[in-house]
């Protein structure tokens, strides 16, 4: 099994577990205000991208078992950072208009693009 296969697996959990909090919304939705969180529907987000990025680590680490150590790195940091930029907008949506998140924001989505990009042409070319 592939490190990356193993990543997104342990990723998966993450994204099983951020269940919970939905789960809460819906069953008493000023639990979650309590503990601060002003926008929970930012971590229904969340939980959905968690997953989508834990299956797209799961399906090319299966499939294209030999990528280059760059490649896999930048599709996990980009598949790890991409969900988490939801977590503070579940706190403040104002957060999503600073220099700090714009920047993290184009890095992640930067990374994924690099590293899906160049998983099609590490499989394609093999």
């Amino acid at each position: 099994m592939t490190t990356l296969v193993q990543v997104g697996l342990c990723w998966l959990a993450v994204g099983t577990l951020l269940g919970w909090p939905v789960a809460v919304l819906h069953l008493d939705p000023k639990a979650l205000r309590r503990v601060g969180i002003a926008h929970p529907r930012r971590l229904l987000q969340m939980h959905i991208d968690v997953v989508l990025m834990s299956l797209i680590l799961i399906a090319v680490g299966a499939v294209v078992p030999d990528l280059p150590v760059w490649v896999a790195a930048s599709l996990v940091v980009g598949a790890l950072v991409n969900p988490l930029l939801f977590l503070p907008l579940a706190f403040r949506e104002a957060w999503s208009g600073t220099t700090a998140y714009r920047v993290g924001s184009l890095l992640s989505f930067a990374a994924m693009s690099v590293g899906t990009v160049g998983a099609a042409v590490v499989a394609i070319t093999s």
